[in-house]
């Protein structure tokens, strides 16, 4: 059975970073591209970062370039989101995604992923 399962969200002030991680179970993935998506309340979810598998390619939506760094480990199957300067607009659930044979070099858009977590919550306070 595919697990992905996200964990280290929770509370932070404006300005102040957090690290997500992302453990991936069930079989291989160190051939897949891996990232991250979220959703903020009474929002549709929004693509935020991706990776191949070798870490060569990583892709950021505008609003977290400069401040985001994707990363992954694939002798863990574990994923990484280094988040940084975080502000209160990045106030939503993130999600880990990851597609085994992907269409294109670096998916951007939800429904190209096979697999996602359950989500972990992060709140950036004013």
């Amino acid at each position: 059975q595919v697990q992905l399962v996200e964990s280290g969200g929770g509370l932070v002030h404006a300005g102040g970073s957090l690290r997500l991680s992302c453990a991936a179970s069930g079989r291989s993935f160190s051939s897949a591209v891996m990232g991250w998506f979220r959703q903020a309340p009474g929002k549709e979810r929004e693509f935020v970062t991706a990776t191949t598998w070798s870490g060569d390619i990583a892709r950021y939506a505008d609003s977290v370039e400069g401040r985001f760094t994707i990363a992954r480990d694939n002798a863990q199957n574990t994923v990484y989101l280094e988040m940084t300067s975080l502000k209160p607009e990045d106030t939503a659930v993130y999600y880990c995604a990851a597609v085994v044979a992907p269409r294109v070099r670096v998916p951007t858009r939800g429904y190209q992923y096979d697999y996602w977590g359950q989500g972990t919550q992060v709140t950036v306070s004013s």
